[in-house]
């Protein structure tokens, strides 16, 4: 009877031992909070001491190796995961295109127009209604403005959410799909930090600017989006890299910015255009010659802005013209 009281008292003081250690995650011999675990997962360690605290963690990936993307591909005995980037998101199976079997043998022609027919009745049976058909079709428009804009995923996924929103919500009734969901793609590059302008959105939207600015401030005033004023500094590392600049002009031009935005100069300004003109006055600055109209095609503003902001951000900087 003493015998099991004793293990009893054990067994819970050793669950007490592992659930304060799990809890804490702190190491036992120099108290560190800084545990790693291996890349397979097998032991946890302390970067401090290097005390291995716990081994043989099992491991819960697959039993297989894979050393490229390809191999685990192959491996992979799972689907894509989910996304908002598809009206379905990603649910549904695909007919692949190519007309070969499991053994990568040409089909014949009668199982040809056989797989042609069901990729047709599959495509059909996607969409229910025309509210999925619409659906589609915008976050098609959303995913090829993106790539033209060279946006990452995660753009693409948020201006998907918005675009959801605004649909759930009855914003789309009386507007345009492309200006909706132009609009919703402009809103998610500036919520995502990655900002592009209004005229970029534009030139690879199948709407005009004044719709797209139209319906962007609807969407945004509706969904309660709280977009704060984009930094000119944001758009300075790719106008340097379009216009081949060093690294000196692009922090001459941060550092003009800083200077000029601390003094109230910014309120009400196009950030492209108060950008570009802190490049060309950083490129002047350090021998770096580029022409205004240069600088103008990148930023996509006009020459006379650039002109307009160069001498007021020369004067606050007490520079000479």
């Amino acid at each position: 009877m003493k015998r099991l009281t004793r293990q009893k008292d054990q067994d819970t003081q050793s669950k007490e031992e592992t659930t304060e250690r799990e809890g804490t995650q702190t190491c036992p011999e120099c108290e560190s909070s800084s545990l790693t675990r291996s890349p397979d997962e097998s032991e946890i360690s302390c970067e401090a001491c290097g005390l291995i605290i716990e081994e043989e963690v099992i491991d819960r990936g697959p039993e297989w190796r894979a050393f490229n993307a390809a191999e685990r591909d192959s491996k992979s005995r799972v689907g894509a995961p989910t996304t908002q980037t598809m009206h379905d998101k990603g649910l549904t199976t695909t007919i692949d295109w190519k007309n070969k079997d499991a053994y990568g043998r040409s089909l014949s022609s009668d199982k040809r127009s056989q797989m042609n027919r069901l990729r047709k009745w599959q495509e059909r049976i996607r969409t229910k209604d025309a509210g999925e058909r619409n659906l589609q079709f915008a976050l098609s428009e959303t995913d090829r403005m993106a790539s033209a804009l060279g946006v990452p995923r995660s753009v693409r996924e948020v201006a998907s959410v918005l675009y959801r929103r605004a649909l759930d919500e009855d914003l789309i009734r009386g507007r345009s799909i492309e200006g909706v969901a132009t609009s919703t793609l402009y809103a998610a590059c500036r919520m995502e930090g990655i900002p592009r302008s209004l005229d970029e959105v534009a030139a690879v939207s199948r709407v005009n600017r004044m719709e797209i600015g139209r319906t962007y401030r609807y969407i945004s005033q509706e969904l309660g989006l709280e977009m704060e004023p984009v930094n000119p500094k944001k758009y300075v590392p790719r106008f340097c890299s379009e216009l081949d600049l060093p690294e000196e002009v692009q922090a001459k031009a941060n550092e003009i910015i800083d200077t000029t935005a601390e003094q109230g100069m910014l309120s009400g300004k196009s950030p492209t255009g108060y950008a570009a003109a802190a490049i060309y006055a950083s490129a002047l600055l350090c021998n770096e010659k580029k022409t205004q109209k240069e600088v103008a095609d990148v930023a996509q503003v006009t020459e006379v802005t650039i002109r307009n902001r160069y001498q007021e951000q020369i004067s606050a900087m007490g520079l000479p013209n």
